[in-house]
């Protein structure tokens, strides 16, 4: 049997169905503890060997979780596109949290290359809690700068050219001395938002640091990589979290975006843009993909040969971002591998000698 989830923030609504996707339970449970506990029951009383979840990084974070940790039942992530397309093929049924719970647990039952949720505990979370902090203050900096730089220009008309950012200590201390013998409320203001400027770069100075420790600290092998820092290694393994629910360096690719996606038709054989995927993870190749343009590097010549093979630079760059998917994710299986390797000392590892 196969169940699907379908999650909201306060209730989950819970599909069972059997060999033919006839439903033999529906119902609907809390988003709690005693719920998780509940569906426990229900998925061991029909049997359920695979469970699928929409929305498991999002509302249905804690049950999958739950559910994993329980290993009762193998547990995947269903994307929404799939339930919409499932939910279309049944015109006039309408849309109901059961129903749409019951085509993902018909979804579960067929596609057998789901991947296993995403559980984002323990050391990624850690990462992801602290980058996406990070990037709040950023936004925030930005909308403070901005803000300044408006300011300015009516508080000083033709001295704002004199400061075209307002990134680094020097800068934000050449705005304080254009203020410094204005007594006007909106210097006072500007003032404070400098301030306030400020302890933002050193709170985000000091997230920096303390991400580049977790990331040092988890001996992985992303950072040996031309391109990737400290924040480029922890998006990447924070977005990841587990390598092992990419079966391939292709299934990683299509993950990503970076697979092109077949659009032949007759005898015309093309592919086109992929513009889905993991949009973080794409933006983390992209940064390495540009880096290691800018230096002398294997990248560069493997952009090279592309240009010198007749592609434009938008698709030699692509290429690139390909190939580097491909490395990244070999990277982190040996990272995994590293982790999973019995130690000196321990059961099936030879001891120093």
């Amino acid at each position: 049997m196969w169940g699907g989830i379908d999650t909201h923030k306060d209730s989950l609504a819970v599909g069972v169905i059997d060999e033919v996707g006839r439903p033999l339970a529906v119902r609907e449970v809390a988003n709690t503890t005693a719920g998780f506990v509940s569906l426990e029951r229900l998925f061991a009383e029909h049997h359920v060997i695979r469970v699928g979840i929409e929305g498991s990084g999002n509302y249905g974070r804690a049950v999958a979780a739950h559910l994993v940790i329980a290993a009762t039942t193998e547990v995947v992530e269903v994307p929404p596109a799939l339930t919409f397309r499932e939910r279309g093929g049944a015109p006039g049924t309408g849309k109901t949290d059961p129903s749409d719970a019951a085509a993902i647990a018909r979804i579960t039952a067929r596609e057998p290359r789901l991947p296993p949720v995403r559980l984002t505990i323990g050391a990624a979370a850690d990462l992801r809690a602290l980058l996406d902090y990070r990037q709040q203050l950023i936004d925030e900096r930005i909308r403070i700068a901005n803000r300044v730089h408006v300011e300015l220009g009516g508080l000083r008309p033709g001295d704002q050219s004199q400061l075209p950012s307002l990134i680094g200590r020097r800068r934000v201390a050449t705005a304080r001395r254009m203020l410094r013998a204005d007594t006007c409320t909106r210097a006072e203001l500007t003032r404070r938002r400098l301030d306030r400027l400020t302890k933002l770069d050193l709170e985000i100075a000091a997230l920096k640091a303390r991400i580049g420790q977790l990331v040092t600290a988890s001996g992985t092998r992303l950072t040996s990589l031309f391109g990737v820092g400290p924040l480029v290694a922890a998006r990447i393994m924070a977005e990841v979290v587990d390598v092992r629910r990419y079966r391939s360096p292709d299934a990683f690719a299509a993950a990503n975006g970076t697979a092109p996606i077949p659009a032949s038709s007759g005898r015309t054989v093309r592919h086109r843009l992929n513009r889905g995927g993991n949009r973080q993870l794409n933006k983390s190749l992209q940064i390495i993909a540009v880096t290691q343009l800018r230096g002398d590097t294997e990248g560069r010549r493997y952009y090279d040969r592309k240009r010198a093979a007749g592609k434009t630079r938008r698709e030699a760059q692509r290429c690139l971002k390909r190939r580097l998917s491909d490395v990244v994710f070999h990277l982190l299986r040996e990272d995994l591998n590293a982790l999973e390797a019995p130690r000196p000392g321990q059961t099936g590892a030879p001891a120093a000698a």
